[in-house]
């Protein structure tokens, strides 16, 4: 009886025993760490935790983050093997709109989702710099650029060129107007590209004319006059002397021909010919020379001439470069520069400033070649 309670004495013991292994090993099984990465900004470190959660791991190893980072998992996430923990910090940057800044925190480091990340919306024809694919450091500046475009009508005149014809109905030196001259209209729709609100690019889409100009007629007589009528003297006796008196023929009254005036202030006799070209202007900035002050060649027409009023631009097979003008509403001119858009019967007329260029636009203008 004796030995029976003690060899039960002994698988108590055992038991005991194995319920305690047991337990150590579920502790060790429970409470052993995970491996996980922690990876802050693009620096990835490999860490063994013994937290439960995301949040618990994060106040434990006390991982600075700012306000409005990004972590790639919710906090109440559980840690497990493997585990992979990502964290963005916000990223300074200046956006430049027209004449305002504007500082912007964000995670994105490409200026197309920066921008996106703001809510800031871009028109069709807006573009930025950098590039929206561009990737930028933190403070960087990002400008944007808002463009508008329209369509302007604009009409003007087409002036009458005045032509003599002979003619043997009427006498030399006589002058008779067969038709009167009458202005055209020319229509222009030209784009006007502005960039924050600035005028940076005008271009002709199309030019039509709207009313036919008729030109001036002046008949110029070629029919010889008539001769004089010759003196006839008759012989009279008066008293038995005899009178002698002159007899002459009645007297032709000969039209005074007359002169059509000329708007130009050169002298008829200093024009060699006379065109319509269609005229434009350009001064010393940028906008018309793509070029600024200390750049070479600035100022320097393509002649060599220093760009002046009076200096005009010219396609040279229509009219040399050196060639002395009068241009109808700018006054007399020479033909000194020559320009890649100046083709045919165009001509480009400098001004002073950019707003005189401006406001004279694109016109129609009378051109006289002179000797």
């Amino acid at each position: 009886m004796k030995s029976f309670k003690i060899l039960n004495s002994k698988k108590v013991q055992l038991l005991i025993l194995l319920s305690l292994v047991l337990t150590l090993t579920l502790g060790v099984y429970v409470y052993s760490g995970k491996e996980i990465s922690l990876e802050v900004d693009g620096n990835k470190t490999d860490m063994v935790s013994y937290s439960k959660t995301v949040e618990e791991f994060l106040q434990k190893e006390e991982v600075d983050f700012q306000e409005g980072a990004y972590i790639n998992l919710p906090l109440e996430t559980k840690i497990e093997d493997n585990l992979n923990i990502v964290i963005i910090n916000p990223k300074t940057y200046i956006i430049k709109e027209k004449n305002s800044l504007k500082e912007v925190r964000s995670i994105y480091e490409t200026v197309g989702e920066v921008i996106k990340d703001q809510r800031i919306e871009l028109g069709k024809l807006d573009y930025t710099a950098p590039a929206p694919a561009e990737r930028i450091e933190e403070d960087t500046t990002i400008e944007i650029f808002r463009v508008k475009e329209e369509v302007v009508v604009t009409k003007s005149k087409i002036p009458f060129e005045s032509i003599k014809e002979n003619s043997n109905s009427i006498y030399k030196g006589e002058l008779k107007l067969k038709q009167k001259g009458i202005e055209g209209e020319l229509t222009t729709h030209t784009n006007h590209k502005y960039v924050n609100d600035k005028l940076t690019e005008s271009t002709v889409l199309k030019e039509e004319v709207t009313v036919e100009k008729k030109d001036k007629i002046v008949l110029v007589g070629t029919k010889a006059k008539p001769a004089p009528k010759p003196v006839v003297k008759t012989a009279v006796k008066v008293n038995a002397r005899a009178k002698t008196t002159t007899t002459t023929a009645p007297k032709t009254t000969v039209k005074k021909p007359t002169t059509s005036k000329t708007p130009s202030r050169s002298s008829s006799s200093r024009v060699r010919s006379s065109m319509v070209m269609t005229a434009t202007a350009y001064d010393l900035s940028y906008q018309s020379t793509g070029k600024r002050p200390g750049d070479n060649g600035y100022g320097i027409t393509a002649s060599g001439m220093k760009a002046r009023p009076g200096v005009v631009a010219v396609d040279p097979r229509v009219i040399p470069l050196g060639t002395k003008l009068y241009v109808e509403g700018y006054g007399n001119a020479i033909a000194g520069d020559t320009g890649g858009a100046i083709k045919g019967k165009r001509i480009d007329l400098f001004f002073n400033s950019h707003k005189q260029a401006m406001n004279f636009g694109r016109r129609s203008v009378k051109v006289q070649i002179l000797r």
